[in-house]
């Protein structure tokens, strides 16, 4: 059987779909401080006096469902965190503070406690407070063992310094950042071909013949790019960036082009994690492979070719591997 995300029960058009009614809603509340709303990573606002406040919201998804199975929740705050505070920068902004809402059937201190301990130290290693947030107890809305997680994060950036793509041209390079894995996105369709269906695998089992349960490489959390993105910022010109999440690597580095161009990536410049080569083997095709999954690209600047140089090395001085995986096409 070919597995796609709409077999595991995801709708990546009714997504798009409900993304324009959003965007039609927002409308009624826009006002004159409103610099970029609904569609880019993160949302920005005017706050007079050359400086804006950019912020986002998200969460971990069904990776949660993996978790409860595993009985492990430590990475899970790790996760919320990024999922945000990878979005915030792709503007420029520096992450201010971060605020969570955990729901759940049964509030238990001692099961939870990771995921908030998690949290915390996330924000503390991409250099952001962690400003509040809402714990709400709901029995009957969800079962006992039942839970989600959301995350808010707001940053600021001067408004002249702020990185929207609308200077990049046609030639332009794409540099992209290693995930550590699945991040956050794609665990219905995962969950499916892996566990439930497909090849029905015990989360203890070893299928890369290492001492390594496959829960584990599972729940590997999300990777924490803000540090690394503020430091390149300073030594280099970026045009764009883009953090790779739902809908793939094209779809998210399209989010960033301007009209009228688009980009060429070749899929066999870097290295995919060992999760993927199990996905794909148990009958997910590589055309919805790119379309769900970030492959193992987590992260992507978009600079002009004579930046290459300054930018490799600014990585370089951080430690930190890059692959250069394709170019911006059109006029």
């Amino acid at each position: 059987m070919k597995w796609t995300y709409e077999k595991a029960g995801v709708s990546l058009k009714a997504a798009d779909d409900w993304i324009r009614i959003v965007k039609e809603a927002a409308f009624i509340a826009e006002s004159r401080g409103v610099v970029s709303g609904i569609g880019g990573f993160s949302g920005l606002y005017d706050l007079g006096e050359g400086l804006c406040l950019a912020a986002c919201c998200d969460g971990v998804g069904t990776k949660l469902e993996i978790a409860k199975r595993a009985g492990h929740f430590d990475g899970l705050g790790q996760d919320l965190v990024a999922m945000s505070v990878n979005d915030l920068v792709t503007c420029g902004a520096r992450p201010l503070f971060f605020l969570d809402y955990l729901a759940c059937g049964k509030l238990d201190g001692k099961r939870y406690s990771p995921v908030i301990y998690g949290i915390a130290k996330a924000c503390r290693d991409s250099g952001c407070a962690l400003l509040g947030g809402e714990t709400a107890e709901m029995p009957g809305t969800y079962p006992p063992d039942g839970f989600d997680l959301a995350g808010f994060a707001v940053g600021i950036v001067k408004k002249e310094e702020v990185i929207a793509g609308s200077d990049i041209q046609g030639g332009d390079l794409l540099v992209g950042l290693a995930s550590s894995g699945l991040h956050s996105n794609g665990f219905s369709l995962v969950r499916k071909v892996l566990l439930d269906d497909g090849l029905k695998l015990d989360l203890d089992s070893k299928p890369f013949g290492e001492d390594l349960p496959l829960f584990k490489v599972l729940l590997e959390p999300t990777r924490l790019y803000p540090k690394i993105v503020i430091e390149v910022l300073r030594k280099t010109k970026v045009k764009a960036m883009a953090h790779i999440t739902g809908g793939g690597l094209k779809d998210n580095v399209l989010r960033v082009i301007p009209e009228g161009l688009s980009v060429s990536i070749d899929y066999g410049s870097w290295k995919r994690p060992k999760i993927y080569d199990l996905i794909a083997q148990a009958g997910v095709e590589e055309k919805e492979m790119r379309r769900v999954f970030n492959l193992g690209v987590g992260y992507v600047f978009i600079v002009e070719k004579g930046e290459l140089p300054t930018l490799k090395e600014a990585l370089e001085e951080l430690n930190e591997p890059s692959f250069l995986i394709g170019e911006v096409t059109g006029p």
